[in-house]
């Protein structure tokens, strides 16, 4: 058996119908040899082929006969220099960085590790082997019948995200076989899709999908990394989701995922971590990119690159001013949206990734290279803009092109429920859009995804039952999660009126539900909310595969209320033209107001008003008789006028609703949630800790 010269591109393992060619980029080692395995349980490769061939620091060949199932891995050489950051070592078996699926998951052992145990990452090189544990590389196919799909392209300002973890999401569902339960295919089961098509969402966002790996600390405290946020494999799809675990069949199963979604009119957006991989720091193994070129692949520190820079909080940070780092990202996000037809990305930390030297950079490499390209410029782009370093949050500081998670929408409504004194006039500002954030640079008011429960931190049952985390299973002591009051607590604590605990809870999960759905930009749910999925008070449960974090579908009456309520909720939005507005609401103007904000008695807000702390009602009327905005041909859209009230008070309070041509209806009321539409006179009462909605129909 010997290789044939092959070709630099494109990297990776490519079959060809004939064979295989094999290329991985090293700009620092001196050998490269490609390992093969006859089977996943093999100790040691089977056959050693070097790489001879090296193209621009590229090392290829093809290997002529070779299929796809064929398992592979590298052994990289060159110096073992970590105070220059070259940590080279032979003696450990690599996966390959473009690995379209992973055929074994790394079993943790001392050997994986490219330093003598005890050396603190960067004594001498270590002289174990890693093959018997090492992950396996594994070559593929890009063969499956598309045939009839086509992405729905939800336009932005129609958009509803629903953010969900494949195996939580069916794990208990008693509708879904229980074979496929916790799977791709079980999450295609037309009950699940039933469910997401009458709650009205039109775009899932799932949690990680790319191959991850339990960190070392977990698997020791007996835990595991559920949510699969520690990254290994960028273009494999983790196959502990796919039905029969098989890594070949998982790439077969997510496609038949995203077809069966798109045939039901959903989007699919990937939650990616391309802010750091599961090697960690310093003393972390060498699986794959830290053992082929570590100064190529992590950001070292300035003057000491034995160590990395930590943006992450996971002891490193993938080097996006390294074009090689910025191609294997641009590699990925076009596999699988050419490959396996997804139509978004949110990207976890994604300051981190726009960072230069050390300052978060809006005109980054990573913008450029993100923005120029014709595949992923087009498809929807959201970031979480933050990070663990300094001057990481950068909510509203994203360019044109990109959403972000508005963090400051989530923290508005949450004070404004939970009665802090001060919050109308940022509410108000979140309400319409926050053109704050995004207005100078010339985005629209999608660029906000409106949230206020994730998947990281308190579900909403359990933000407004629980006051202080309960962390203790997670094995820290109950130091992890956030640990800010704003996720504790709406309203529940303190005076409540006449209300009892729980139906303040029933009704809080109301008002922040309404809330969302009233709000200009894009509204986000987390998966299980509509349901009341709890984590029983653990605002960090990334570490339980279990109950604990699964979505409970043995709905019980309450819940079944509640879920009857969002759907509507969210019905209401994609009704009302004057909720989905592509522009920002800016009060008065030349030609009248699209908004306006009003007291109890029915008056304007004035400068005091806003000024007054002690104000928890506000009212919210938008025009639905101005011009919206011209559908595509170019007619008029209006719509109802509705009028909006917040009341955060723990009193009753009387409102006046304004005088208008055509009678004010009722639409719906936190508090009266089975309340049919009714008639309403020019006074009505806003019960304590409420929203209420009236609509009018358009003038004729």
């Amino acid at each position: 058996m010997r290789l044939w010269p092959g070709s630099p591109s494109p990297l990776g393992a490519t079959w060809d119908g004939a064979g295989v060619n094999f290329a991985i980029f090293s700009a620092h080692a001196t050998a490269v040899d490609l390992c093969l395995f006859d089977t996943a349980s093999d100790r040691l490769e089977s056959v050693s082929l070097p790489l001879q061939e090296r193209s621009d620091c590229v090392w290829h060949g093809y290997l002529p006969g070779a299929r796809p199932g064929l398992l592979y891995g590298f052994r990289v050489d060159g110096p073992w220099d970590p105070a220059r950051g070259l940590r080279f070592n032979r003696h450990k078996l690599l996966l390959d960085p473009y690995a379209r699926a992973i055929g074994r998951d790394p079993v943790w052992h001392p050997s994986l590790f490219a330093y003598q145990e005890g050396s603190e990452g960067d004594g001498p090189a270590d002289a174990l082997d890693s093959a018997p544990y090492a992950p396996l590389s594994v070559v593929t196919t890009s063969a499956f019948d598309w045939s009839g799909d086509a992405p729905p392209r939800v336009p932005w300002h129609q958009t509803v995200i629903y953010e969900l973890h494949v195996k939580g999401m069916t794990a208990l569902h008693p509708l879904v076989p229980p074979d496929l339960r916790g799977t791709y295919l079980g999450l295609s089961a037309p009950a699940v899709l039933d469910h997401l098509g009458q709650l009205g969402v039109t775009t899932v966002e799932l949690m990680p999908v790319h191959a991850h790996v339990d960190e070392h600390a977990l698997v020791k405290r007996g835990l595991v990394n559920y949510w699969g946020y520690n990254t290994l494999g960028f273009f494999a799809p983790d196959a502990r989701f796919s039905s029969s675990r098989d890594p070949v069949a998982a790439s077969v199963e997510f496609k038949t995922l995203v077809r069966a979604l798109h045939a039901a009119g959903l989007e699919v957006v990937l939650d990616v971590v391309y802010n750091h991989t599961a090697e960690g720091d310093h003393c972390g193994p060498s699986l794959s990119f830290r053992g082929i070129d570590n100064l190529t692949y992590y950001r070292l520190e300035p003057g000491r690159p034995s160590r990395y820079q930590d943006f992450t909080g996971t002891g490193n940070t993938l080097n996006m001013q390294s074009p090689q780092v910025l191609q294997l990202m641009m590699d990925s996000l076009r596999y699988w949206v050419q490959e396996m037809h997804v139509d978004g990305f949110r990207f976890d930390l994604a300051s981190a990734l726009a960072r230069e030297l050390y300052e978060v950079d809006r005109l980054s490499s990573f913008f450029d290279v993100i923005q120029q390209d014709p595949i992923i410029s087009r498809v929807k782009l959201i970031a979480e803009p933050w990070d663990v370093g300094h001057g990481g949050y950068q909510v509203g500081n994203f360019p044109p092109g990109w959403a972000e998670w508005n963090g400051r929408y989530r923290d508005a409504v949450r004070r404004f429920w939970r009665g802090d004194a001060g919050t109308l006039p940022e509410l108000a500002t979140r309400l319409a859009g926050s053109s704050d954030l995004y207005g100078p640079s010339g985005r629209q008011p999608h660029a906000s995804i409106n949230f206020v429960t994730a998947h990281d931190g308190f579900t909403m049952a359990d933000l407004v039952t629980y006051t202080v985390k309960q962390n203790d299973a997670n094995g820290e002591d109950n130091r992890d999660g956030e640990n800010n009051n704003l996720s504790w607590n709406a309203g529940v604590e303190g005076p409540s009126s006449d209300l009892g605990v729980q139906e303040l809870r029933r009704r809080q999960r109301r008002n922040l539900l309404l809330t969302l759905c009233v709000s200009q930009g894009v509204p986000m749910l987390s998966g299980g909310d509509e349901v009341g999925r709890t984590q029983l008070g653990n605002n960090n449960a990334y570490c339980h595969d279990s109950p604990l974090s699964w979505t409970n579908w043995d709905l019980l009456g309450d819940e079944r209320a509640f879920l009857a309520f969002a759907s509507r909720a969210i019905g209401l939005r994609a009704g009302q033209a004057v909720l989905r507005r592509r522009r920002f609401l800016n009060g008065r103007d030349s030609a009248g107001a699209d908004v306006l904000w009003l007291r109890p008695d029915g008056g304007e807000m004035t400068a005091d008003d806003w000024a007054d702390g002690e104000r928890r009602v506000l009212g919210m009327l938008l025009d639905g008789d101005r011009i919206i905005e011209p559908d595509p041909r170019g007619e008029r859209i209006v719509g109802d006028t509705l009028l909006v009230f917040f009341n955060a008070s723990d009193d009753d309070v009387d409102v006046t609703l304004p005088v208008a041509t055509g009678d004010w209806m009722l639409a719906v009321d936190t508090a009266q949630p089975d309340a049919a539409a009714a008639p309403a006179g020019d006074q009505a009462k806003l019960s304590a800790r409420s929203v209420a909605i009236w609509r009018r129909a358009p003038a004729v």
